[in-house]
C-alpha cells in the first residue's frame, strides 16, 4: 500500500494552484471536494474575499521572519484543506506569506477528500478537521503537527460548544471576527515557534 505522505505529496498544489482551482470551480458554481452544495459553494466565495483581503494585508513581523530566515534545512509544509474552510481560508494566506520567508521551506497543499488515508493519520478529536499542517523534515519524517486553528480560535470554539452545546452561525460569526482581530499575528507566532524548535 502507497504511503499516505508520499500520495499526498505526489497530488500537491502550490499555493498559486490552490487558488486558481479554487476560482476556476467557482466559476462552474462549484467547491472543492466530493460533496457539492449551494452552501459549500458560498462558503467557498466568501472565503476567497477573505484570501484575498489577507494577501494585501498581513505582513510578517520582523522577529518572525527572522526566526524563519534562520531555519537552514529543507522542510515542506504539507497542508490538508478544502476551499469552503473558513479556517482555511485565514490560515492559508499566511502559510504562504510565512514559507515565502526562507527557499528551504515548500508549501504544499492536498485536498481533504481526496486523501482521506492521510487525514485519518492526522485525526483532531477524532475528527478530520482543516487545514492541518504537517511539516516535513528532507527525509519526509514528520517533524511537528499543526491545526486545524491556533490557540486561541480552539478556545473560543471549545467554550463556546461548552456554553451552547453546538457549534453554529453564531459561533462561526464569532470565529471568523477572532480571525479578523487577530490579524494573523498568533498564526505567524506560533508555526515561527515551531520552526525554530526544530
Amino acid at each position: 500500500m502507497e504511503n499516505p505522505i508520499t500520495a499526498g505529496l505526489a497530488d500537491a498544489l502550490s499555493y498559486a494552484e490552490y487558488r486558481s482551482l479554487i476560482a476556476k470551480l467557482l466559476s462552474e458554481n462549484q467547491s472543492t471536494g466530493h460533496r457539492q452544495s449551494e452552501d459549500l459553494t458560498h462558503y467557498s466565495r466568501m472565503n476567497e474575499a477573505r484570501m484575498n483581503r489577507l494577501e494585501k494585508t498581513v505582513t510578517v513581523s520582523e522577529e518572525n521572519a527572522r526566526k524563519l530566515r534562520s531555519i537552514g534545512s529543507g522542510f515542506t509544509w504539507l497542508v490538508l484543506s478544502e476551499g469552503w474552510c473558513g479556517d482555511a481560508a485565514q490560515i492559508l494566506p499566511i502559510l504562504d506569506k510565512l514559507a515565502r520567508e526562507n527557499d528551504h521551506i515548500t508549501l504544499q497543499i492536498v485536498l481533504r477528500d481526496d486523501h482521506p488515508a492521510l487525514m485519518d493519520l492526522f485525526l483532531t478529536n477524532n475528527t478530520r478537521s482543516i487545514p492541518k499542517l504537517i511539516i516535513l523534515d528532507e527525509d519526509l519524517g514528520v517533524r511537528a503537527v499543526w491545526g486545524p486553528r491556533p490557540k486561541g480560535a480552539v478556545e473560543l470554539v471549545t467554550d463556546y460548544k461548552r456554553r451552547v452545546g453546538v457549534f453554529d452561525d453564531e459561533g462561526k460569526t464569532a470565529l471568523q471576527l477572532w480571525y479578523t482581530k487577530d490579524k494573523g499575528i498568533s498564526i505567524q507566532n506560533e508555526i515561527a515557534a515551531i520552526m525554530a524548535a526544530l
